[in-house]
C-alpha cells in the first residue's frame, strides 16, 4: 500500500499537459474530470495518487506539486490527504 492523496487542479488540462505531468512524476496517478469544490460549474482535472515508490508521503506530494509547476498557469487549489495507514505518513 502506498501514500494516498489527491490533487484538484485549477482547470481541465489538455492531453499535452497530461503528458508533461506524467513525464514529470505523475505517471501513477489516475486522471479524472471533476468540478471545483468551491464552484461546481467550473470543470477541473483531479489526480488520485497511490504512490508506492516514494519513501515518504511528503516526498510523494512534493514530486506531484513540482510536476504541476512545470505546466504554465496550472495550480493546485485543493490537496486532499486521507488518513494514512500506521507507518505510512510523515
Amino acid at each position: 500500500m502506498g501514500h494516498k492523496f489527491s490533487l484538484v487542479l485549477n482547470r481541465e488540462i489538455t492531453e499535452e499537459e497530461s503528458a508533461v505531468l506524467v513525464q514529470e512524476g505523475c505517471g501513477g496517478a489516475v486522471f479524472a474530470t471533476d468540478s471545483l469544490p468551491a464552484n461546481a460549474d467550473v470543470p477541473v482535472t483531479k489526480l488520485e495518487f497511490d504512490d508506492a515508490l516514494s519513501s515518504s508521503l511528503s516526498e510523494a506530494i512534493g514530486t506531484a506539486l513540482d510536476a504541476v509547476k512545470k505546466v504554465p498557469d496550472l495550480s493546485v487549489p485543493v490537496l486532499s490527504v486521507p488518513a494514512q495507514a500506521t507507518g505510512e505518513s510523515d
